[in-house]
């Protein structure tokens, strides 16, 4: 569903049938914490599903205050169910749920090889 930012997020829900305006956000409320409609803006979260859809890694949310005079902002940490690791980049993931292919790790890479 769409977020207020315009972004899509599997975990933002919005209830308007009949007039309702019900919105939340399902990742914070899972972890007890307060969402509101201005963390949308910041969040990484829509950002780390567009880039990777890994169903073994879980998000785990935390709103954090950069410095005292700056709103709040949702952080993320992951953890790989499969590996049974922390996550160092959601963005891209463990490494072994989903191996990147050899051109990205530089295994074509030949030292010999002329173009």
């Amino acid at each position: 569903m769409r977020t207020p930012a315009g972004l899509e997020c599997r975990y933002f829900y919005g209830d308007y049938y009949r007039g309702r305006q019900r919105e939340e956000c399902r990742l914070l409320a899972a972890a007890n914490l307060e969402w509101q409609a201005r963390l949308c803006a910041t969040c990484p979260v829509p950002g780390i599903q567009r880039a990777n859809a890994c169903e073994h890694m879980h998000l785990v949310p935390r709103i954090q205050r950069p410095y005292l005079i700056l709103p709040p902002q949702v952080r993320v940490s992951a953890y790989c169910e499969k590996s049974r690791q922390p996550v160092s980049e959601p963005h891209i993931g463990c490494g072994q749920c989903h191996p990147l292919p050899p051109i990205f790790t530089g295994a074509f890479d030949d030292p010999d090889a002329v173009d």
